[in-house]
């Protein structure tokens, strides 16, 4: 069920209107193009750009689609930096853990998002065909064994890369 605030006129017009409207007098404001204490000619500018912009429809639908994508990226940021913070200690620059430990909790916490996001967005089902292939498939013992080897030989390298510094 609809509210006014996802009506057309709302979504079509008045909300892009405003984006730009406000985009373009802030920065005509912050760069003083005409002048400083301005306000009406930087007012009029952002106004004339909102309704030229808002009477083309691609340049409409091209910033309709990346504020979609701002707000989702906003969202996820915001959730790992709150992580991050419960994570990370009391204070900023003050840990309760050591710094490596840290360090793989920001590493687990990067692979968590990562999982949140691809659940949240309902992309499941491209993961439900890799780990098919990975242990349900004829082929896994196959996969699995040469995933061995390639990890013992990585480690092997690394230990005589590491005794050798």
């Amino acid at each position: 069920m609809a509210n006014i605030l996802q009506s057309e006129v709302m979504t079509q017009f008045i909300y892009p209107f405003l984006l730009i409207f406000f985009i373009v007098f802030a920065i005509l404001e912050k760069t003083k193009m005409f002048g400083s204490d301005k306000k009406q000619i930087h007012a009029l500018i952002s106004l004339v750009i909102s309704l030229i912009f808002v009477s083309a429809i691609f340049p409409k639908i091209i910033v309709s689609n990346l504020m979609l994508f701002l707000v989702l990226g906003l969202v996820i940021i915001f959730v790992g930096l709150l992580m991050w913070g419960f994570i990370s200690g009391k204070e900023a620059g003050e840990n309760l853990i050591g710094a490596k430990t840290l360090k793989w909790f920001g590493g687990f916490l990067i692979l968590a998002i990562v999982v949140a996001v691809v659940w949240a967005s309902g992309l499941g089902g491209s993961f439900q065909k890799i780990f098919d292939f990975m242990f349900n498939s004829p082929d896994s013992a196959k996969f699995w064994t040469n995933f061995l080897i390639v990890a013992f030989v990585i480690g092997a390298i690394f230990v005589v890369l590491k005794n050798n510094k």
